[in-house]
């Protein structure tokens, strides 16, 4: 599969315009709802034939990082050539601030490796997204017991990688605009540490699409912050992973007081 993006960063161009459908919208969050949710309908349309795979998964990806960008969204990626450089399945380990990151992480990474996400259950039996997200074999936890979510991540986690696929965890209980350290668990070092592969680290800021008062899903969008993700260097677990983690959480703290975003 060919890679959407050349090069080791990309940056949406300056003279992008908004699409004339979003300025119609007002500034309102429709428009990019309302072509959202066609999207998704579109995908799942196509798991449920059972021929959504991960070209499809890709491509679906990349008309959802264009709609973005055709209602305002400016991205700007960094650390590219850390995807493109690898040989074998790593532990994806970052942040997770908005379900922006979920859409199009895909395009950005599915063409360079096999991957998957570890996602809550009530994503694999909504009606909507459900049949997408079973069509990629994600590791589903069930969040209503810690120890059994941790051994069904370290079991399944483990076969993925394996067998050659990288996994996609976010340390997080949930998706939140503040990176609160204390609230970001070691699970994904620990798997990295017992498969043998190394971790990489990510860092995103993805308030463009915020979080929904009563709907999480269909925020609002906030066309004038800038959309940052950055693929840091991948690097072994060695010892406890203690350190490991830090590493990480320090990577993640860095580069949102670069941005300018909230963390402590």
């Amino acid at each position: 599969m060919k890679p959407f993006f050349t090069g080791d960063s990309y940056d949406t161009p300056e003279d992008r315009r908004r699409s004339l459908g979003d300025r119609l919208s007002l500034n309102t969050r429709w428009y990019f709802v309302v072509r959202c949710v066609r999207e998704v309908f579109r995908s799942r349309g196509i798991a449920v034939r059972g021929l959504y795979d991960r070209k499809a998964w890709a491509e679906s990806s990349c008309r959802i990082f264009k709609l973005i960008e055709d209602c305002g969204g400016r991205f700007h990626l960094r650390g590219l050539d850390n995807l493109r450089s690898r040989q074998g399945p790593v532990v994806f380990i970052g942040n997770h601030m908005s379900t922006l990151e979920t859409f199009v992480f895909p395009c950005i990474i599915a063409p360079f490796m096999e991957v998957t996400f570890v996602v809550k259950e009530s994503l694999v039996r909504h009606p909507l997204f459900g049949p997408v997200m079973r069509s990629r074999n994600p590791i589903v936890v069930k969040r209503e017991n810690p120890r059994d979510d941790f051994q069904t991540v370290m079991r399944m986690g483990k076969e993925f990688l394996d067998g050659g696929t990288s996994v996609i965890v976010f340390p997080q209980s949930t998706r939140t605009p503040e990176f609160v350290p204390e609230e970001f668990n070691s699970i994904g070092v620990k798997l990295a540490r017992s498969a043998r592969v190394p971790v990489l680290p990510v860092a995103v800021k993805t308030d463009f699409w915020e979080n929904g008062k009563y709907l999480k899903d269909v925020g609002p969008i906030s066309r004038g912050k800038p959309i940052h993700m950055v693929f840091g260097e991948p690097f072994t677990i060695h010892g406890s992973g203690k350190y490991e983690h830090r590493r990480i959480i320090e990577f993640i703290t860095h580069n949102l007081r670069q941005w300018g975003a909230y963390g402590r």
